[in-house]
């Protein structure tokens, strides 16, 4: 039985934190359901994407999960499926795709790890923060699939990381917080993730295992110590190259 899209991007998560004891596919909503959740979430939803949306309750010490995809992305990763090449056709939906399932897959574990308080503002902004992350490190993996020395080029990076950080505008947002929300989070992942780019394969997962276990203000910190602590040489290219 070939596994879907959903199913091995959940397995790629697991393998590298940890098991979050359901199938996140029995999480999916429709259109119905999602509006319902939307009107239940507050004024500030309504700014929020309609290609797809994870919604959080917590009752009972039991947390419910919602992932809903409309069905314009879904169509648009069925037509043009990035198992079989990540182009500037399905990028942007690949992306969505997979920040949903690390919303579901992060707020799972965090809920069970103890961090409970999924309505603060600090449980969003990490949530947002590590699918940054953690999208960014798919999407390479992807890229790198395809390429016959399995190395991913400095134009490949650029061209991810215009379509996951450059082209984003979080000032389109007129709610206040959800635009500082996406600002900061935007800002500090495009740190991080130049960071895990300096770092061979070993090192990498280690470093991120380690990441994923803090709360939002220990990774803010974490990440603001790297940009002090990190040379130049190793930030910027050598004169005449253009930056990543």
């Amino acid at each position: 039985m070939n596994e879907t899209l959903f199913s091995q991007i959940q397995r790629l998560f697991e393998r590298t934190y940890a098991q979050v004891g359901i199938n996140l596919e029995e999480c999916l909503i429709d259109q119905r359901r999602c509006r319902q959740l939307s009107k239940l979430a507050g004024a500030s939803a309504v700014e929020l994407s309609e290609l797809a949306r994870t919604f959080l309750r917590a009752t009972n010490d039991q947390l419910y999960v919602g992932i809903y995809y409309s069905r314009w992305l879904i169509e648009q990763l069925e037509a043009h499926d990035p198992r079989a090449g990540l182009t500037n056709r399905n990028i942007r939906s690949l992306i969505a795709f997979v920040e949903e399932i690390n919303h579901a897959l992060h707020a799972a574990l965090s809920f069970r790890n103890g961090r409970r308080r999924i309505g603060s503002e600090d449980f969003a902004r990490d949530l947002e923060l590590q699918a940054r992350v953690d999208t960014y490190l798919v999407l390479l993996l992807f890229v790198a699939f395809f390429r016959k020395t399995q190395r991913v080029s400095r134009a490949d990076r650029r061209w991810l990381r215009f379509h996951l950080f450059e082209s984003q505008n979080p000032n389109a947002f007129r709610d206040p917080n959800l635009r500082g929300r996406y600002l900061e989070t935007t800002e500090l992942a495009q740190s991080y993730t130049r960071f895990l780019d300096t770092l061979n394969g070993l090192r990498r997962l280690h470093e991120i295992r380690t990441f994923r276990a803090l709360d939002y203000a220990a990774k803010k910190e974490r990440i603001l110590a790297l940009m002090d602590a990190a040379p130049t040489r190793r930030l910027l290219p050598p004169p005449g190259h253009s930056h990543d």
